[in-house]
């Protein structure tokens, strides 16, 4: 069996944003791929912020890095 990937990116949550977890623990919620390259960096991960939504250390859960959560002003 093989180990879950490190970082979990989860579903956007109803009103934007995403829950990033490290191993288990959760770092917070982003709102972006910004946000996302922060929290990585903050946790002792070296993760190209030009290359993060390709990472293979990232399970991106529902959906890509493309949406993030409701659009502004919709």
């Amino acid at each position: 069996m093989s180990e879950p990937l490190p970082v979990i990116v989860s579903p956007p949550a109803p009103t934007g944003g995403r829950r990033v977890r490290v191993h288990g623990e959760s770092l917070g919620l982003a709102y972006n791929l910004g946000d996302l390259s922060e929290f990585l960096r903050r946790a002792g991960l070296d993760v190209d912020p030009l290359t993060i939504a390709v990472s293979p250390l990232i399970d991106w859960r529902g959906i890509g890095p493309e949406y993030w959560g409701p659009e502004t002003g919709t």
